[in-house]
């Protein structure tokens, strides 16, 4: 069986992102889903002073540890004001600090989603550019606009996005 970690790049609650990465995740076959969940991923903002004075916290070298373990990634990242959030890009510089190959050379499905039109797609785009030299096997990535409308426990309502999600999967899913 096949290990998966799943992230939405959000510390909301609700994040519809951790919902959008866990639907994926679990779509996949024979894989173990370990989701990781920003809101309570407790580790204070990254900056120098922060490390210099206090080290890099335990809970991001255990992450990072089973970055290494696992056999791919599914990452759903918010939007905000353009780019990644707050608690996303403290994550990730945080997890950048143990090791510059944050994402391992994993195969990665890369994804976003929001409540608007444009799902995402600017985040996205800085995701795609950026996470390749930070270790980012990217195989596929998917953005669901309309999250509200779009989606649902059952899966994505519409047709299209939902015929384009099981291709992608597909894809990931011989990645892996």
């Amino acid at each position: 069986m096949k290990k998966i970690i799943a992230l939405g790049g959000s510390n909301s609650k609700n994040s519809i992102n951790k919902s959008l990465a866990a639907y994926v995740a679990h779509s996949l076959h024979d894989v173990d889903v370990d989701l990781l969940d920003l809101h309570t991923i407790d580790i204070p903002m990254y900056g120098i002073d922060q490390e210099q004075e206090h080290g890099i916290p335990e809970r991001i070298t255990e992450i990072d540890e089973k970055m290494g373990k696992v056999d791919g990634i599914v990452v759903s990242l918010a939007e905000h004001n353009g780019a990644y959030t707050a608690a996303f890009k403290s994550f990730y510089d945080w997890l950048s600090r143990v090791d510059k190959k944050v994402w391992k050379d994993k195969p990665m499905f890369l994804m976003a989603t929001s409540p608007g039109g444009r799902g995402g797609l600017t985040v996205l785009g800085i995701a795609e550019k950026g996470f390749p030299f930070l270790g980012g096997h990217i195989i596929t990535t998917f953005s669901l606009p309309f999250f509200g409308k779009n989606f649902s426990t059952d899966g994505i309502l519409d047709v299209e996005k939902a015929t384009e999600l099981k291709e992608k999967l597909q894809l990931f899913q011989q990645a892996l």
